[in-house]
């Protein structure tokens, strides 16, 4: 039978926790180490109702992309994250978080993003570091879609390969062809797309003037909402690891799903 620490070795192979930007708090966050797991839900955030989940699947791990924390002076029942943290700590439920580096990871969300909407050969938007091989990595992919297509088409396409609720979006009067992509918020990298020659940004949480930043450059741009761009990794880290561990039942979460709604 695995444990938790064996599980987030695992992981950490996949996504090394040395990747991570500054800010970011990630690794194995809550818990007992040596606990035996033997079922874990895979869920892109730690909700109250992502909680409830784990505790009536009887899971003894929750594996999140976002952290439940970045950092924390009190654990008390007077805030949100605190109860959520007694709520876990009672029921024995362990937690490992993998953000950042799982964006930049090869294989991670981004690489997995990428594909998802019709880049054939992800490649670097930028170098943001090396690994400990000395191969460079970075969060923000592109590349070259399979077959060009006029932005209503992709518009359409995005949407239904994505499962958005719906999509926010700045047209150039451009056809796609070239797409840059980086999953949760990344309006702030605009400027890396268009100088690969980008005709198309995928990313989310855009801010009003880099919807007119990307309008004035003459780049299209999508936001498919955070949910969406980055709940991509999800099967693909079922998949890893239910290779890795026989002996221990995944579970993607099924009551977590995106949360914005379009009228």
């Amino acid at each position: 039978m695995a444990n938790v620490r064996e599980i987030f070795e695992t992981l950490n192979e996949f996504a090394p926790v040395s990747m991570k930007m500054d800010f970011d708090n990630v690794g194995f966050l809550v818990g007992e180490a040596d606990r035996e797991v033997r079922t874990v839900l895979l869920s892109l955030d730690i909700t109250d109702e992502v909680i409830e989940e784990a505790t009536a699947l009887g899971a003894e791990l929750i594996v999140s992309h976002h952290p439940l924390f970045f950092s924390l002076k009190t654990v008390t029942d007077e805030d949100a994250t605190g109860r959520k943290l007694l709520k876990l700590i009672k029921s024995g439920i362990s937690v490992i978080c993998m953000h950042t580096n799982l964006d930049a990871a090869e294989g991670g969300v981004n690489d997995v993003l990428a594909k998802k909407v019709g880049i054939a050969i992800p490649e670097l938007l930028t170098i943001e570091g090396y690994d400990e091989s000395g191969r460079p990595y970075c969060i923000g992919r592109f590349g070259e879609i399979g077959e060009e297509m006029s932005f209503a088409d992709y518009l359409n396409y995005i949407k239904t390969t994505l499962s958005c609720n719906g999509l926010r979006y700045v047209s150039s009067g451009k056809r796609v062809n070239k797409v840059a992509v980086m999953g949760g918020s990344g309006g702030s990298e605009i400027q890396l797309a268009i100088k690969k020659g980008c005709d198309t940004y995928i990313t989310s949480d855009i801010k009003y003037h880099q919807f007119i930043e990307a309008k004035e450059a003459g780049i299209n741009i999508i936001d498919a909402g955070h949910f969406c761009t980055e709940n991509v990794v999800i099967p693909v880290l079922e998949s890893y690891l239910k290779n890795k561990f026989s002996t221990v039942g995944f579970v993607k979460s099924s009551r977590h799903t995106q949360t914005e709604m379009f009228f």
